[in-house]
């Protein structure tokens, strides 16, 4: 390579380091031309000199991302003329990860496109096929979520998750804080669910000494602790129509007080919410403030029940097997995966997680097959046929009123699982996947 072309090279580089991300110049052929420090710091270093295509590099492919099955940037960029963002799923150095790939069309005198700036931000805590990630998938569904997270994560808006019970939504908050500005400051989390209204009053804007009785000490609410970071509010449906007020006027004019206190306090903060209750539902029935609905309902992100995303139950259960004690020894078979795709998962990955380590407890060897899935899963059905409250196998599905609640079935499952475990509730709540408050406010 002559001195000239070097030269060249380093004044593209340079040109890059003006991004705070990873970021690649290619050409209108695909070729990358230069990259920045940052890029090389997330996914390597890149051999310019020989024009390796950025479809080869970042996927393997021989061919664009628009003829390999994928969304190309690069190409509706040149179609649309302005920047265009898509999520990819990359090749890095720790394996296979999500993307947010935002791709910026330069001009030329001509008038014509000459290069195009490609800025590449790695989506928090999710991979494609790294189970040491939290948030794993690869499929359709998964991909929207994760590509709503990427936009809404480096922004202030009000994120509002949605979804079934055990779908991941404290994952998707904990996604969303750590791709904004505020991720070196704390995530503070509130399990709005089971709080009485007065506790729920002070666990949020905190008590002076004196307030109450027992309240032998000042303390700090999670509003005040959240200063500066994000606070989430999971299971927002649970919030007492009289705290609902105070948590509008605190979003509103960012004031609050503690319990018992004069002192009017500040504090910013990043709101994410979740809630697995029909919000609007609840409005029309006057459940849920209206004026609150519309304050939070900024940017919705659907988050899909496990059934939604079936394709990804083999790269969940090998995150989760992993995970377990013991659990990276074990294999899953075809027939396993199969038993593991026909079933339902009401309860979602929560009940995918409890389900394989009731099966890490029963295998008497290495693998896992579809006959222990099926045992394990029959474990529930022959308990509840025991107690008695499931209808008969031949049931009508419509026979709404023979089905216990939701709820119901939710307590007898935490109350059999506690006492699988001889009464040891940090255990429980372990294998519940939920945290040892939740299970005393679930007890409650």
């Amino acid at each position: 390579m002559s001195l000239i072309q070097s030269d060249r090279r380093h004044s593209l580089a340079a040109m890059l380091e003006g991004y705070d991300c990873p970021a690649i110049l290619v050409s209108a052929e695909y070729a990358i031309l230069a990259y920045n420090r940052q890029y090389e710091t997330a996914f390597g270093r890149i051999d310019v000199e020989q024009s390796p295509r950025c479809f080869a590099v970042s996927h393997g492919y021989t061919a664009p991302c628009d003829e390999s099955g994928e969304d190309c940037p690069l190409g509706a960029a040149r179609k649309s003329g302005h920047k265009e963002r898509v999520l990819h799923i990359h090749q890095t150095p720790r394996g296979k990860e999500h993307v947010d790939v935002e791709m910026l069309p330069i001009y030329g005198n001509d008038g014509e496109l000459a290069y195009f700036v490609e800025l590449l931000r790695p989506v928090p805590l999710a991979s494609g096929v790294n189970t040491n990630q939290e948030l794993v998938g690869k499929s359709p569904a998964f991909n929207q979520m994760l590509a709503k997270i990427a936009r809404v994560g480096p922004t202030e808006a009000t994120a509002l998750l949605l979804g079934e019970s055990g779908t991941g939504k404290e994952l998707a908050a904990r996604a969303i804080h750590m791709a904004s500005l505020r991720k070196h400051k704390p995530l503070v989390t509130l399990e709005c669910s089971g709080l009485s209204d007065a506790l729920f009053e002070s666990e949020l804007f905190g008590h002076v000494k004196g307030a109450f009785t027992g309240a032998q000490y000042n303390k700090k609410g999670l509003v005040e602790l959240a200063d500066g970071g994000t606070l989430f509010l999971d299971e927002l449906g649970d919030i007492p129509l009289s705290i609902q007020v105070k948590l509008l006027r605190l979003l509103e004019t960012g004031t609050f007080r503690p319990v018992g206190s004069v002192e009017v306090r500040t504090s910013s903060f990043r709101l994410i919410c979740a809630t697995h209750r029909n919000l609007l539902q609840m409005v029309n029935e006057e459940r849920f403030r209206n004026d609150l609905y519309y304050r939070i309902n900024v940017y919705p992100i659907h988050i899909p029940a496990l059934r939604e995303r079936a394709e990804d139950i083999p790269l969940l259960s090998r995150a989760i097997l992993d995970r377990l004690p013991g659990g990276k020894k074990l294999k899953l078979t075809a027939s396993a995966h199969q038993a593991l795709g026909r079933y339902r998962f009401p309860g979602n990955i929560r009940e995918l997680r409890n389900l394989l380590n009731r099966a890490l407890v029963m295998a008497d060897s290495d693998p896992i097959d579809g006959d222990l899935i099926a045992r394990c899963l029959a474990e529930d059905t022959v308990v509840d046929a025991v107690s008695g409250d499931w209808p008969e196998a031949t049931q009508k599905a419509d026979d709404v009123g023979e089905w216990p609640s939701l709820q119901t079935n939710e307590k007898r499952y935490v109350e059999r699982v506690l006492q699988a475990h001889g009464g040891n509730k940090e255990v429980a709540a372990r294998v519940l996947g939920i945290s040892p408050r939740s299970l005393y406010r679930k007890l409650q």
